[in-house]
């Protein structure tokens, strides 16, 4: 049996000497006399580190966890994206580096650890524009059917987000199901010449981490839901304003600068207290690459490329991939709503490998909330 001096055991627990000796009358540690010294005791060192271990997971609950969940470190693990050294990384591979040359397509058989190819389901090509309300619909639709996510080997998951993505890329880019969907949105919004540049973004906004709408994804299909489920939650939490919905901000803000002057339009947004859209991203101290990725693909409208270098100088913040999908969809002239259109196809084979990889850990995310309210009676 080990055991350990008063000063040992309370520098394991982090408390005060009154502590240590009321846990010890209450039977919770252990403690005898010290044979070299009488007058002094010894505690059992088992019995102080498993109270020690409590107190710390006490500690992190409460405070770590509180402050982690809002833009801190990931509160679970994931072997499927992270931003390191200001670069995105997909399963190792830098995303940019992706986007020179591949498909989204590709960055599902990558995320989703599939050993074949892609297999789209076959449907007649529609001649309609990409709608967001026909991608709620026809998720809403699948989930009373699907099988639950809970249970399932990684190969059946596997063959049912295909089926999902599927049905998604009917909705947000309709068109013949054997090309490619960046091919396909360019078709549906008859910009072929925007094809490579919606390649290059929908790679390059697959995934990104435990960002809110993956985050809610995960949750869902950590309750066992089906992957259509997950699918659709994650899609409702990107249409608010401080996630996909971001483009919106970045079109009142070039807006202005049309209206009143770039400079007038930057300094009066800083003087109402309101920070800049789309200028500077917590994950990237320096430059948000994606948002420098695409931006070195085609030419920045004249009217943009004002409002970047006046805000980059009043700020002191890079524009980010916000604002860089913003003005692309300016640049080639595409429908207004394009920037959340392709996001949210690009996110929906992000999360489709985060509920993936979620359900087949087994594990229902639950945090416990920290009660502030009035005191319990």
């Amino acid at each position: 049996m080990s055991w350990l001096t008063a000063e040992q055991a309370l520098d394991l627990l982090g408390t005060k000497s009154q502590t240590l000796y009321a846990n010890v009358s209450r039977g919770r540690i252990r403690a005898k006399a010290d044979p070299a010294d009488t007058r002094r005791s010894l505690y059992f060192a088992e019995d102080v580190k498993r109270l020690a271990a409590r107190h710390s997971g006490r500690r992190k609950t409460e405070a770590v966890a509180a402050e982690a969940i809002q833009w801190g470190d990931p509160v679970l693990p994931s072997a499927l994206s992270t931003v390191s050294n200001g670069r995105l990384f997909y399963r190792g591979r830098d995303a940019a580096m992706l986007a020179e040359n591949a498909a989204l397509e590709d960055v599902a058989l990558l995320l989703w650890d599939m050993k074949r190819p892609l297999r789209f389901e076959q449907s007649e090509a529609r001649q309609r524009p990409p709608s967001l309300n026909a991608a709620f619909s026809g998720l809403a639709a699948r989930i009373a059917n699907d099988l639950p996510s809970l249970g399932r080997s990684l190969p059946a998951l596997q063959n049912e987000a295909e089926s999902v993505l599927s049905a998604v890329a009917e909705a947000l880019a309709p068109g013949a199901w054997n090309q490619p969907l960046h091919q396909r949105l360019a078709a549906a919004w008859n910009r072929p010449d925007a094809g490579d540049v919606i390649r290059r973004s929908l790679v390059l906004l697959a995934d990104h981490e435990l960002n809110a709408s993956t985050f809610t994804a995960r949750i869902t299909a950590s309750a066992g839901a089906t992957l259509s489920a997950a699918t659709l939650s994650g899609l409702s939490t990107l249409t608010g304003p401080l996630h996909g919905g971001a483009w919106q901000s970045v079109r009142s803000l070039i807006a202005r600068a049309a209206a009143i002057g770039v400079d007038e339009a930057v300094r009066s947004y800083l003087a109402e207290g309101r920070p800049l859209p789309a200028f500077g991203h917590q994950l990237y101290p320096d430059a948000d690459i994606r948002g420098e990725a695409l931006l070195g693909c085609f030419t920045l409208p004249p009217l943009f490329a004002r409002v970047r270098d006046v805000g980059e100088q009043l700020v002191g913040e890079r524009v980010n991939v916000d604002f860089a999908l913003t003005a692309m969809t300016h640049a080639y002239h595409l429908p207004e709503e394009a920037p959340l259109i392709i996001f949210a196809l690009a996110r929906t084979v992000g999360w489709l490998a985060h509920a993936m990889e979620q359900a087949t850990s087994g594990r229902l995310i639950r945090p416990r909330a920290r009660y502030v309210g009035p005191p319990v009676q």
